[in-house]
């Protein structure tokens, strides 16, 4: 029997879609306070289960006949109130997981994320072989999923057959204008600005298909042991070239004049002063601001040739999303 944690996410939703979309029964994980996606209410195949990733006795309940995994459960924010939930649940949440996969004999599939990989090497693509280094400067959220791959080795190291993915940004029209939509919504209502980063971009559902398929396929590391770790990645982008094409398909005008590092600093403070009064979180935070100018590229080899995946196009993604987003306003 096969689990699914982070079930209402975009990530895991799509998982699920494609899963029962092959007949596939599973159980389905969320917390009390999420909400079920529209097009997987009603869902047959699906066996709803409300259960905190922290709560290690209802898991052990529900881990009974598991033979599954797709641990997709993240807290993915920029906040520094965010810190310790952050740490609780891509760290110690993630270790409850691979315990329990451990106890039971199930077999794992985990979401990581580039940002465990770290930053590139002038001039190199970052590929499987990089490895987050300490850095002082390091955001809340790229320390916690590093942390939580570290977990996901200890339990390899322990015995359990797993495979670690590492995602770049995700991007699909079932993201709404949330997380990785966010910018589409920026885009649309008209931004001026844009910063000299880049980084890599994938279509969910590419990231869906690779994970059913390394589920099935137990690849051994260069050890010989079960376990490793993929870059998921269609295409690197940089900011301009993404929020330009964003633009063309919304019909809107591009974006034109460069964000100095400066100019990101005082947007950042402003955004912060401004959400203490309106009492809503800040969409750029000091760690986004940095993150918009670093240039970070990978490569897609290892995954290409480990099972021959074909990544969507990043233009048919983009004009995909852009036109689900249209259909929702």
């Amino acid at each position: 029997m096969i689990l699914v944690t982070g079930a209402t996410g975009f990530l895991g939703a799509e998982l699920i879609h494609q899963l029962t979309q092959h007949g596939t029964k599973l159980f389905a994980l969320k917390r009390e306070t999420s909400v079920i996606p529209d097009r997987l209410i009603g869902n047959s195949l699906v066996e709803w289960v409300v259960a905190d990733i922290n709560d290690t006795a209802t898991l052990d309940e529900i881990f009974e006949g598991i033979t599954q995994v797709y641990h997709c459960a993240a807290l993915v924010s920029f906040r520094s109130k965010d810190k310790d939930d952050m740490l609780r649940v891509n760290i110690h949440g993630t270790s409850n997981i691979v315990n329990l996969c451990l106890e039971y004999g199930a077999r794992l599939v985990h979401v990581s994320s580039v940002a465990a990989l770290g930053i590139a090497k002038k001039g190199k693509l970052i590929s499987e072989t990089d490895f987050w280094e300490y850095d002082a400067k390091a955001n809340t959220y790229a320390i916690s999923k590093y942390e939580g791959e570290m977990e996901v080795w200890r339990g390899i190291s322990e015995g359990l057959s797993a495979v670690i993915i590492n995602p770049s940004v995700i991007i699909g029209g079932h993201a709404g204008f949330s997380g990785s939509g966010a910018i589409f919504k920026l885009v649309k209502q008209g931004l001026s600005f844009y910063t000299k980063g880049s980084t890599g971009f994938v279509d969910v559902e590419d990231v869906a298909k690779v994970m059913m398929k390394l589920m099935d396929r137990n690849v051994p590391s260069a050890d010989g042991e079960d376990g490793e770790r993929f870059i998921i990645s269609a295409e690197n982008y940089t900011y301009r070239d993404l929020l330009t094409a964003i633009a063309n398909e919304f019909k809107v005008e591009p974006p034109a004049n460069l964000a100095s590092p400066r100019m990101m600093s005082l947007a950042w403070k402003v955004a912060k002063i401004a959400s203490l009064f309106t009492g809503k979180p800040s969409a750029l935070t000091r760690d986004t601001a940095i993150s918009s100018g670093n240039i970070n590229l990978y490569s897609n080899d290892k995954i290409k040739n480990t099972i021959g995946m074909e990544f969507k196009p990043l233009r048919t993604s983009i004009a995909e999303t852009c036109a689900a987003l249209n259909r929702t306003v």
